[in-house]
């Protein structure tokens, strides 16, 4: 391929015509090696980090061959966790947009399976789902996919860790042997290289080299005496950075508790995400981080999976994780479309050896750094700049986004450039609101009516 534009490709005129329009320059690193095999049907296995494009690289793909005039499931696309399903079914219809009555569904665990399926009745181009809800429906009958012609496991490494092999099994027994076949994934361990095997067939292997696709991120590192110095140098370390939000990664479930508590205690804006949380609970600080209501996640690796923040500019390490390649996955959230990112890491003596395989696996030598100063305590850590408000009303209760605006812009008290990010839900909604006229926001919706009617309404 000589060429790194879009329309160098066979693709079909209003995909090129929308990726145009969305500002896509050219192909990255993992795009220019896979989609020309993928638009030529063939069977793709490709390992690259988070930001490396992939999800435009299989999801061009499949609209290319899909039938808009056949409402049948043609695609069906598994990922790891609810929120990864919501964010590549959101990039896939991003894509679709020049192709009329394209329909793309998401089922997972979590949320009532009757909804699915009357959705799923409705007529269906691609589906998108978790592997344990996509089983389910194919037992009872509620998903047909015998006109599937292509299959796509995205982040496959982090569904084998979740303990989906068998779940993966049953469902591959279900599905047509005919098919196109796309896996996806981050590291390629031993097992994903026995799944890889099983379910391809005459596959191309295609790996974005460390290198490529994160010039762009500035990655230093500082040393730590012990755990209690650690937690004050990620304080450090915030204070000093500009940038208004930042993931800070963990390890194990009970350091992302005990970060987040920590950081809260020192007045940081900051909550944990972990896989011990409720789904209610999860999808509420995803929702908040994503829009400007949080400035600190701490998350575990899995919980994180599914993030969308296309702007983020840091991300802290706050222990190296055990696997090295997972450092490239954790880096890869930051310098995402071309942007600069930058990359901190804390480590101690114990883990100077996880540096030396990061400089083998990299190539590139860690470049460490003096922790700030601590005269940077005498701050106040950064308010975050938003607030967000819940409706008990959404999709269901047929509220849109232009309903909230208007409810709260009545008069001349707000306007619309204090509001922010909407999501509408099947039975709620969220809205960002600017800190400073939050609760002003709120008994304005609490004592009003939205299409006439009332509704509760609380800040989270």
């Amino acid at each position: 391929m000589t060429s790194h534009l879009f329309s160098s490709l066979g693709l079909r005129p209003e995909l090129i015509t929308n990726t145009e329009s969305l500002g896509f320059v050219g192909m990255t690193s993992i795009q220019q090696q896979s989609l020309p095999l993928i638009i030529a049907g063939q069977d793709v296995i490709a390992q690259g980090h988070t930001g490396s494009g992939k999800t435009a690289a299989f999801g061009l793909g499949l609209l290319n061959t899909i039938d808009a005039k056949l409402f049948k499931p043609q695609a069906l696309v598994l990922c790891p966790t609810r929120e990864l399903t919501e964010q590549v079914a959101a990039e896939i219809r991003r894509l679709a947009r020049t192709i009329p009555n394209i329909k793309v569904v998401t089922v997972y665990g979590g949320t009532p399976i009757k909804a699915q399926i009357e959705s799923l009745e409705k007529g269906v181009h691609i589906v998108v789902g978790t592997p344990g809800r996509i089983e389910d429906h194919l037992s009872k009958d509620t998903l047909a996919l015998l006109d599937m012609k292509a299959l796509v496991l995205d982040e496959a490494d982090r569904m084998l860790d979740m303990g989906f092999q068998k779940t993966l099994d049953s469902i591959l027994e279900l599905i047509p042997a005919q098919r196109q076949t796309l896996l996806f994934s981050a590291t390629f361990p031993e097992q994903i290289k026995g799944l890889a095997e099983r379910i391809t067939h005459n596959a191309e292997f295609i790996k974005v080299s460390q290198g490529q696709d994160q010039v762009r991120i500035d990655e230093t590192f500082y040393q730590v005496t012990n755990d209690a110095a650690r937690l004050e140098a990620l304080q450090l370390l915030l204070l000093e950075q500009t940038t208004q939000q930042a993931v800070v990664f963990c390890n194990t479930r009970a350091d992302a508790q005990s970060v987040a508590g920590g950081l809260k205690s020192a007045g940081f804006s900051a909550a944990a995400l972990h896989g011990d949380m409720e789904q209610k609970d999860r999808d509420q600080t995803l929702i908040r981080f994503a829009n400007g209501s949080l400035n600190v996640l701490i998350a575990t690796d899995v919980a994180a999976r599914g993030l969308d923040i296309s702007s983020l500019e840091l991300v802290i390490n706050y222990h190296l994780p055990k696997e090295t390649e997972v450092y490239t996955h954790r880096i890869g959230r930051t310098g995402r479309a071309g942007e600069k990112g930058t990359a901190l890491s804390l480590y101690d003596k114990g883990e100077v050896y996880r540096l030396d395989k990061l400089a083998a696996l990299t190539g590139r030598k860690p470049v460490s750094k003096e922790l700030p100063p601590q005269e940077l305590f005498s701050q106040q850590p950064p308010r975050a700049r938003m607030s967000t408000l819940r409706i008990e009303g959404g999709k269901k209760q047929k509220l849109r986004p232009g309903d909230l605006v208007g409810a709260l812009t009545k008069g001349e008290d707000i306007n619309g450039g204090q509001l922010g990010k909407i999501q509408v839900m099947e039975n709620w909604c969220y809205i960002a609101i600017e800190r400073e006229i939050a609760k002003q926001a709120l008994n304005k919706l609490s004592n009003g009516k939205i299409k006439g009617k009332t509704f509760r309404c609380r800040l989270i």
